[in-house]
């Protein structure tokens, strides 16, 4: 039962992003039209839709599909280690491949999910085509080595760990989701020591250099990523004052969260889009900053890049 509830939750996600408006006539109704399906993967927070109308991905499934992009959104824990959150990504990832009938995926995964999808090309290599990280913190977050740093370890740790789990399962139930949540384990797995040990265990695709690229192309895999560097971008946003205040602990340009080299994975796109890390998947709504560019066209742009490689 709990597989076949996990299968109707998939597929009905599939359907929503896939039911948007006909693409018209005179336009190119192929333009996203990629060889393998989309999978979206969530960062932290981990749902697909909030309380039946508030999408983590706002607008993007519909703009891909618009265009010939078969897609597919995930959930997850709201905070739990990157293996966790692995696990739980590559359950879906093998729904959709027996549902859709598709060959392999294209993995897209935002901030924790880039972890995730990493897990997932891991664990089956010959089902994934491309992976693309998305304002992912591949090298770990400053933010949470500082509150890695303040949370005191011990009992006190343990307490504003249950208490931050609780909220994070109220989150769940609005979410319509049942999963696991473990706050601690998630903020050690984005600590700079924790993405150090995820990437000995999973290093393909990340740059050996400092601020560099990683490889291209890795066991059939082609690797992407792209992040932004402004963390504070509109001002009726109500995210962004909470990413104005943490894009301080970072000592290079961030996005509120993610520094712009540890962000790298395989080919860079680009890492200093306008934009913070909810405007990444178009947070709040929408609202991004006055001259930013569309992320919805930044995906649809990207579909086109992979359609184009033939996956």
């Amino acid at each position: 039962m709990k597989k076949l509830l996990l299968s109707t939750a998939v597929l009905t996600s599939a359907m929503l992003a896939n039911s948007a408006q006909a693409c018209w006539w005179w336009e190119d109704c192929t333009y996203t039209k990629t060889k393998y399906p989309i999978v979206l993967a969530p960062g932290v927070l981990g749902f697909d839709k909030l309380v039946g109308f508030v999408d983590y991905w706002y607008g993007i499934p519909s703009a891909l599909s618009y265009s010939g992009a078969k897609v597919y959104t995930t959930s997850a824990s709201a905070l739990n280690s990157s293996e966790a959150r692995g696990e739980q990504l590559l359950s879906q990832v093998q729904t959709i491949l027996a549902i859709s009938g598709a060959q392999k995926v294209n993995l897209m995964g935002h901030s924790h999910g880039g972890f995730s999808v990493r897990y997932v090309a891991n664990a089956i290599p010959t089902k994934v085509s491309s992976l693309t990280l998305i304002h992912s913190p591949a090298k770990g977050s400053p933010v949470a080595d500082l509150v890695n740093g303040i949370v005191p370890a011990g009992t006190a740790q343990t307490f504003i760990g249950n208490v931050t789990n609780a909220l994070m399962s109220i989150l769940d139930y609005l979410a319509g989701n049942n999963r696991p949540e473990d706050s601690l384990a998630a903020l050690n797995s984005l600590t700079t020591a924790g993405a150090a040990t995820f990437n000995a265990k999973y290093p393909n695709g990340l740059p050996t250099t400092a601020c560099g690229e990683g490889a291209y192309t890795a066991n059939g895999i082609k690797n992407y990523s792209w992040n932004g560097t402004s963390s504070f971008t509109n001002a009726v946003d109500p995210l962004d004052y909470f990413f104005g205040i943490t894009g301080l602990a970072g000592s290079e340009p961030n996005d509120g969260l993610v520094g712009k080299c540890s962000s790298h994975f395989g080919k860079v796109l680009r890492d200093d889009y306008p934009w913070n890390h909810a405007d990444a998947i178009n947070h709040t709504f929408g609202v991004q900053g006055l001259f930013a560019p569309d992320p919805k066209d930044v995906y649809r742009a990207h579909a086109n890049r992979l359609k184009n490689e033939g996956v």
